[in-house]
């Protein structure tokens, strides 16, 4: 299994350098990286990086896009003022070249700030058209690369722009490109009372699912908690239809350890994943799957019964 965390929970205990972090990740058990771009690229040259990431013995799942800045804070690719959506668009570009080289496979393109706080702020199909256009030209600029969209329903915006499982996947139909799919982040889809295990079967079915972040939370805001520690039938259910649908990216803890010591906290989140792999294991693929076609909760309980023993 491929597994890969939030590197910004190490790095208070590191120096703040990124490379220092790299063989901790290895030595607890991660096997990938995702590097956030351009934050944890700055000074680092690709090259660099890449020779970095084979001294640790972890590979480059990808990059994930961070807009910072004013400049950005009325939207990323769907600002109104198209010098901006020229520059997110460009910075787009340079994180697949920086993906590519150090051998990354995914680039995840989170829009925090495309979206609005007031009726009457932001002209909708507009905003829809310049996204399309601007997810069309990356696909295009690294079609060798999956380009995936994670979404979240609020925060940074009162209301993000692509919000949930609906809205992302009519954005991927729309588009219309091979190398376009979805990240899915566990805590994200709690506060849009979306389902992840859902959302992880439609899209795996078509190919469409490029990223799992697990997390775990109470759904009224991105609580970052260690994985499978309030909602774990749910975290269960999503590493079921990972496997169904044969996912071979990173799993991506994105927790944030607040009181929690980062390596530690990162230890749990592997072992739990582990656990759960086991209970899967322990159950069996087809013996799950006939639960779930009886259609039957008491056939459900007994079966998480038989999950926690």
């Amino acid at each position: 299994m491929k597994l890969a965390t939030r590197i910004n929970s190490f790095l208070p205990h590191f120096g703040n350098d990124v490379l220092a972090v790299l063989p901790e990740l290895s030595r607890i058990g991660l096997t990938h990286v995702d590097l956030n771009y351009p934050e944890h690229a700055e000074g680092i040259p690709a090259e660099r990086m890449r020779t970095a990431l084979d001294e640790a013995g972890l590979a480059a799942n990808g990059v994930a896009l961070r807009f910072r800045g004013e400049r950005y804070l009325d939207g990323e690719l769907g600002n109104a003022d198209q010098e901006v959506t020229a520059e997110a668009l460009q910075l787009c570009k340079d994180a697949c070249d920086y993906c590519r080289a150090i051998g990354g496979r995914v680039v995840t393109i989170w829009l925090g700030f495309d979206g609005f706080d007031y009726s009457f702020q932001i002209a909708y199909a507009k905003v829809w058209e310049r996204q399309r256009a601007a997810f069309r030209a990356i696909c295009d600029y690294a079609p060798d690369l999956k380009v995936s969209i994670e979404y979240k329903p609020f925060e940074e915006r009162s209301y993000a722009f692509i919000d949930s499982f609906g809205t992302v996947f009519a954005m991927i139909q729309d588009v219309d490109r091979p190398n376009l799919g979805a990240t899915l982040d566990f805590c994200h889809m709690l506060m849009k009372h979306d389902n992840p295990a859902m959302a992880a079967d439609i899209l795996g079915a078509r190919g469409k699912l490029f990223g799992i972040h697990l997390n775990d939370g109470y759904g009224r805001k991105d609580d970052g908690l260690m994985v499978g520690t309030s909602n774990f039938a749910k975290t269960l259910e999503l590493l079921y239809y990972a496997r169904v649908h044969g996912y071979d990216e990173a799993i991506y803890f994105d927790t944030f350890p607040i009181r929690e010591q980062g390596v530690r906290e990162a230890e749990c989140n592997v072992a739990m994943v582990g656990r759960l792999e086991e209970i899967i294991d322990r159950l069996g693929m087809d013996s799950i799957g006939e639960v779930i076609a009886a259609n039957d909760g008491i056939a459900v309980s007994e079966l998480l019964l038989d999950a926690i023993r």
